[in-house]
């Protein structure tokens, strides 16, 4: 298999999933679109590393993860939340008007509580609730042990749900 096609067979059908853990990491669509395109400038430049096998999914995420932690090092503060627009544009936002006005408002309180987490949790939040991985896999992306990821998503969801309670969510 030629290097261009181990590309686009490894590594392109995970940037939905690398666009979805950039912008929740660094809080700003544009920065992760270049966060992702940094990212799979790297994996094409570093796609020999990729064991036969390995699944590259979260050997991707991990490039990903290295790419936005560089970024806000850089930038030495997170950006603020999604805009109105981004979040309108998120599949099934079209609905009856009291529905859709109650969806934002929950959608605005869960963008707000995943927003104050600290990044360290937000990303295992976001790994594992919205990209499904498994704790193997984040572990891998997060290159910690099973047990720090455990320990971090229980923090998460535990602040998660206070942060949600306070904003008047049950």
């Amino acid at each position: 298999m030629t290097p261009g096609r181990h590309f686009e067979t490894a590594v392109l059908p995970h940037l939905d999933a690398a666009h979805n853990l950039a912008r929740w990491l660094l809080r700003d669509a544009a920065a992760a679109e270049d966060a992702v395109q940094e990212a799979a400038l790297r994996a094409l430049r570093y796609l020999g590393s990729l064991r036969a096998g390995e699944d590259a999914r979260p050997w991707f995420l991990a490039i990903v993860r290295n790419c936005c932690f560089s970024a806000l090092e850089r930038r030495g503060a997170e950006p603020g939340a999604l805009d109105d627009d981004e979040w309108e544009a998120l599949p099934g936002s079209a609905h009856e008007p009291t529905q859709a006005l109650d969806r934002r408002r929950e959608r605005e309180a869960v963008d707000a509580a995943i927003a104050a987490l600290p990044p360290l949790l937000r990303e295992m939040i976001v790994l594992r609730e919205l990209e499904e991985l498994d704790y193997r896999s984040i572990a891998q992306v997060a290159g910690v042990p099973i047990g720090t990821v455990m320990s971090r998503l229980s923090r998460g969801r535990a602040r998660l749900k206070e942060l949600l309670t306070l904003a008047g969510w049950p």
